[in-house]
């Protein structure tokens, strides 16, 4: 990939990146402080505002480097989590489950709004690549971190949703696994393992399940 296209690159996928990382952190604290836990409230982290939510090496270095060693092909990165005190919310091991949940949902709503402005742009004759590419660079982002969070294993949201919903004492030793972890995560992407026992796959059913969603605005549409 030459510089030009590099540019392009980042300049098509820079805005549905910050939105979706920002919403999906800030939706945790959100739903936490609902539920109980102010910490993250009192932080200054539920806010719209991206930088708090931005770690300069995960949510920057990291996928720069990635990107550009991969020629494009491999993308990976991170935001700074919401901190969330679990013994703070009024029913921690059943709240739990809806505060990991907010992250992935908001995303796959965000997934959902980019798609149908997709849909709405080709309707109304929008021919700017650049703006067309941004709502489907919002789509493949959005269904991307929906997916990968869902991921069940902690400390992803998926392992922290099976964790509330599994019996006390297999709550308990899941939940030991969580300081690891992100490294169980990191070699089965390494190994492109993840990809094909769940993303793949779970990315498919998304999109056909967003398709289906919006199919009577597409309709409506194009009669």
């Amino acid at each position: 990939m030459n510089f030009p296209e590099l540019i392009q690159t980042i300049l098509i996928y820079a805005l549905p990146v910050v939105f979706a990382i920002t919403l999906h952190e800030a939706a945790h604290g959100y739903v936490a402080h609902k539920l109980g836990d102010n910490t993250a409230w009192m932080l200054g982290r539920v806010t719209l505002n991206p930088i708090p939510h931005i770690d300069p090496l995960g949510t920057i270095a990291v996928p720069a480097l990635l990107y550009l060693a991969s020629g494009g092909n491999f993308l990976f990165g991170y935001a700074r989590p919401v901190p969330v005190r679990f013994g703070n919310l009024n029913h921690p091991k059943r709240d739990m489950i809806w505060v990991a949940l907010a992250g992935p949902a908001i995303n796959f709503f965000q997934a959902l709004a980019w798609l149908l402005a997709f849909y709405l742009m080709k309707h109304f004759g929008v021919t700017e690549t650049y703006f067309l590419k941004m709502s489907l660079a919002g789509v493949v982002v959005n269904v991307s971190m929906f997916v990968f969070n869902l991921f069940p294993l902690p400390p992803l949201d998926g392992g922290r949703v099976l964790v509330g919903l599994l019996p006390w004492r297999a709550a308990v030793w899941l939940s030991k696994v969580e300081p690891y972890g992100i490294y169980i995560v990191l070699a089965l992407v390494a190994f492109n393992k993840l990809d094909d026992i769940w993303i793949g796959p779970l990315m498919k059913w998304t999109v056909f399940a967003l398709s289906l969603l919006l199919s009577p605005f597409e309709f409506l549409l194009n009669p």
